[in-house]
């Protein structure tokens, strides 16, 4: 897919979409202080909901790009919607195809531009936070640009797994953490004990913003079927409280 296809509707997208989000929830942002007011960063949320992509430009003063599931341009729905919303397709599957989005990230995060990616790879079914993949600080060490852990809490309970529409006038809560910078690895991008530390950093301080359970393991699609049993056996603690965060920072 050609650059220039990525974000065309972006702007517009913010000016209807934003207020109408802002009327509907109540955003609790924190840490807006870490967001570099230009050049090029690497978002990093957790993903309990498919609203993570919509919530946390909110927080942002400049464009994301994301990198999303190739499926869903499968879908005559979203095939020109998504990328248009600023969404590079990547097959999970691996291959050329993976590695072709990642190339252009690259572009685009050496342009300047943010950048988001899931760590996790896939949507957290159960809720908990899994073992991150390696590929943001692979875009890290191939850039230069920083890694932003980002904790979202608070949209899992705005659209559970398989809710047909969201819950509306609930809580959600955005912490942006301090930048994690890779200068010291520069050079070692193929280095996969290097890969794996910057990562493991990512997923501790990304733990520590959302507040999640820790699963060392990679999340998969099987995740899909314990998502009523966790609900069941776990407590998933009290719902969120607009007494808990500061007052909501305006993008």
């Amino acid at each position: 897919m050609a650059d220039r296809e990525v974000g065309q509707l972006y702007s517009a997208a913010r000016a209807v979409l934003f207020p109408i989000f802002n009327f509907l929830w109540d955003f609790h942002f924190s840490g807006i202080e870490h967001v570099p007011p230009d050049g090029p960063a690497i978002f990093c949320p957790n993903h309990t909901s498919v609203l993570d992509s919509f919530f946390l430009p909110l927080a942002l003063p400049r464009r994301i790009t994301y990198v999303g599931k190739a499926e869903y341009l499968d879908d005559w729905k979203t095939r020109k919607l998504f990328p248009a919303l600023g969404m590079i397709p990547i097959d999970r599957s691996g291959g050329d195809a993976s590695e072709r989005a990642l190339d252009a990230a690259t572009r685009l995060i050496e342009a300047g531009e943010y950048f988001g990616i899931y760590p996790e790879g896939t949507r957290s079914r159960t809720g908990q936070l899994f073992r991150g993949h390696t590929g943001p600080a692979r875009l890290a060490l191939r850039t230069g640009a920083p890694l932003i852990p980002v904790g979202i809490r608070g949209s899992r309970e705005v659209m559970p797994p398989e809710a047909k529409a969201p819950n509306l006038f609930r809580p959600v809560s955005i912490r942006i953490g301090k930048p994690i910078r890779t200068a010291r690895y520069a050079g070692r991008s193929d280095d996969h004990l290097v890969l794996r530390e910057i990562t493991d950093e990512l997923m501790y301080e990304i733990r520590c913003l959302s507040d999640q359970e820790y699963i060392d393991r990679y999340a998969t699609r099987s995740d899909r079927a314990l998502v009523v049993a966790h609900t069941a056996h776990v407590n998933p603690g009290p719902p969120l409280a607009s007494s808990e965060f500061p007052a909501a920072a305006t993008a």
